[in-house]
C-alpha cells in the first residue's frame, strides 16, 4: 500500500508562484511515475504534469511554460512549481503514484487564485 501527503496549497494573486510537495511512502519499487492531476469546481480531473522515473516529464498545454514538475528519487518526494498564476488554475491538486495498472493518490491540497 502507497500512501502520498500533499502540501503547499493556498490563495495567491494571479502572476504568484506556489509549490506543491507530495510525500510518498509504503510499498513503491521498480518503475512508476508520479503525476500531479486538478480538479476545479464542475470538471473533470484532468493530468497537468508527469514525471517517469527515468526523468522524462510531460505537461498539458494549459501549463507548460508555467509549471515545472520535479522528483527527488531517493525520497519519493515530487514537486511542483507553479508561476505565473491564473485564475483558471483555481483547482484542487491531487499527487498520483502510477505503477502499472495501480494507481494511489493523495488527499488533495486546494489552490485559489483571485485577486
Amino acid at each position: 500500500q502507497v500512501q502520498l501527503v500533499e502540501s503547499g496549497g493556498g490563495l495567491k494573486q494571479p502572476g504568484g508562484s506556489l509549490r506543491l510537495s507530495c510525500a510518498a511512502s509504503g510499498s513503491i519499487f521498480g518503475i512508476y511515475t508520479m503525476n500531479w492531476y486538478r480538479q476545479a469546481p464542475g470538471k473533470q480531473r484532468e493530468l497537468i504534469a508527469t514525471r517517469s522515473s527515468g526523468g522524462t516529464t510531460t505537461y498539458a498545454d494549459s501549463v507548460k511554460g508555467r509549471f515545472t514538475i520535479s522528483r527527488v528519487n531517493a525520497q519519493n518526494t515530487v514537486y511542483l512549481q507553479m508561476n505565473a498564476l491564473k485564475p483558471e488554475d483555481t483547482a484542487v491538486y491531487y499527487c498520483n503514484l502510477r505503477q502499472g495498472a495501480v494507481d494511489s493518490w493523495g488527499q488533495g491540497t486546494q489552490v485559489t487564485v483571485s485577486s
